[in-house]
């Protein structure tokens, strides 16, 4: 699958709202794919980065639950750059894109949802082998 900046999308989730508080779901056919991993990152210090890589094969959909932060993603020719600051509203990273996630507000909480379980040989870390990658 060729992927570029473009196929990167904002996905809305379904939102029940209700005057004791609002509640979103991910169930069904939202992600295009089988749930195989939740991990959350959260107590990111001012002016830390997270992300820096691209997965081989593994999709992943970030929602901001609190606060917010952006998400740089890269093709190897263009990128694009998403604001998450809705817990209704999450990014769906296809696999073959770079990711970088910076600018995270005080208190921010960042919910990854993964179609992988952990696999280091799914990762590529080097910008430049990502580069590579692409041709």
């Amino acid at each position: 699958m060729k992927t570029t900046v473009n196929t990167a999308e904002i996905i809305s989730l379904p939102k029940i709202e209700d005057r004791r508080g609002n509640l979103s779901v991910i169930e069904g056919k939202i992600l295009p794919y089988t749930i195989k991993r939740v991990y959350y990152l959260y107590d990111v210090p001012g002016g830390a980065e997270r992300g820096g890589h691209s997965h081989i094969e593994q999709q992943e959909f970030l929602i901001a639950l609190s606060g917010s932060f952006e998400v740089v993603i890269k093709d190897g020719k263009e990128e694009k750059t998403f604001m998450l600051n809705r817990p209704d509203q999450g990014l769906l990273i296809p696999q073959g894109l770079w990711r970088e996630l910076m600018n995270f507000s005080s208190g921010a909480v960042c919910l990854v949802i993964a179609s992988g379980e952990f696999l280091e040989k799914d990762y590529i870390r080097d910008f430049d082998t990502f580069l590579e990658s692409k041709k």
